[in-house]
Order: C-alpha cells, then structure tokens, then sequence
C-alpha cells in the first residue's frame, strides 16, 4: 500500500526480455535504500513491483505479462526516469490517499497549458473508468496523488503546482505522454457494495422460523 507522495526518482538501468515477461533493474538515484529488503514493494511510476535483488542503491524485480499488458512499463527504456515511494508504513503520515499500485488503465496526456504559476493537464482515459473519477477526487498518475479538478466523457483535468511538478516527472510530460491511471480504491469498493447481488434464494429447509427454533432448542415451544 502507498500514498501516492513520491518519495525520489529512479532511474531504469538495465530491461531484460525473459520468455514473454521482463525483469528489469532500476537506479534509485534519490531514494533512501537502507530499510529496503528483499520481499518489499516499491511504487514505480505507480506500479507495485516487488524486491527480487538488491545492488547498492538499486534494486530488480520481476514484471509479469499482465502488468505489462495493463501499464506502461512495457514501453520503457533504459535511461528513463521514473517516480519512486517505498511502501507505506503503519507510522507514516497519509499526505495523499490510498493507492494499491495496482494500475487501472493507461492513460494519455491530451493539452497542457499554464494556468499562473501552476501547470494544467488534461487526461483521456478509456470512457467507462469515468464512473470511478469524482471532481475534487483522488487519482493516481504515474504513481502521484492528485486531485480532479474537472471531467468529462473521457478526459479529466489536474492542476498541478510547482512544488508537485519539481519533485515528479510531470514537468517531463508532453502532448501524447503515455502515463499510469489508479483510480480512487473507495470508489471501486463502493460500486461492488450496492452493486445488484444475484443469489439464489434460500431453500425452505435452511430458512429461520419460530419452528425451527424451537426444535433446535434455542426458545420454548408455544
């Protein structure tokens, strides 16, 4: 589980094809590596990808077909950079929201333009992940924690500050980025609760009644 507050950048220093998946290497350049152990999960541009070696100040993990078929990884080079956040800690402060690094969609940056000191972006997604993205929401690009500041059918808009564009590879974003999209958890969990339950009705033997009760010894018969 992360924040979606970046914590350093990293570096993509080696990718190597292996029998349809990759395992790929990566310099954290700016990220504090000395609690990070073998088994733990770094948020790298937003995807959880899981310690598998440790050299120094890199680290190795093993990318599966999925997530290369669901991410951006896929496209990736070496020299690239990329946000990084190590997993949250039950002691930490949750500056952002909760993110699974758990990537949703590949989205596309489509306009950006300034707006005062701030940068504005526009983002299309595939038009049936809207229902998961609220104005003044929570979003997960590229791993970062960000609020929506407008949408429509298939585009949402964020307004990001100069703090949030120099701590971040956004200010590297063009027309036509490719990026990372994790929508809001509470959304999609609360979608599933009042979602139509299809089950079958209870057969007349399991279904509670004074009757059945009373047999059972749980109330005195009348």
């Amino acid at each position: 589980m992360f924040t979606g507050i970046i914590e350093g950048f990293g570096r993509v220093a080696q990718l190597q094809r292996k029998g349809g998946d990759l395992t790929l290497k990566i310099h954290a350049e700016s990220l504090d590596m000395s609690d990070v152990k073998l088994g733990d999960s770094i948020a790298t541009n937003g995807v959880c990808l899981t310690v598998t070696r440790l050299e120094g100040a890199s680290y190795w993990a093993d990318v599966s077909s999925e997530t290369l078929a669901h991410t951006t990884l896929g496209h990736w080079q070496v020299g690239q950079t990329v946000n990084l956040e190590k997993a949250l800690q039950p002691i930490s402060r949750l500056g952002g929201h909760l993110v699974s690094g758990h990537v949703d969609t590949i989205g596309e940056i489509c306009a950006i333009w300034p707006d005062a000191r701030s940068i504005r972006y526009r983002v299309k997604v595939m038009p049936e992940l809207m229902r998961y993205i609220a104005l003044k929401g929570s979003i997960c690009v590229d791993g970062i924690s960000l609020t929506v500041t407008a949408r429509e059918a298939d585009e949402f808009e964020l307004s990001i500050v100069p703090h949030t564009a120099d701590g971040t590879i956004m200010s590297a974003y063009t027309v036509g980025t490719k990026v990372n999209v994790e929508v809001d958890q509470i959304a999609r969990y609360l979608e599933r609760l009042i979602a139509p339950q299809s089950a079958p009705a209870p057969s007349q033997e399991s279904m509670l009644s004074e009757a059945f009760l009373a047999e059972h010894g749980f109330m005195g018969r009348r």
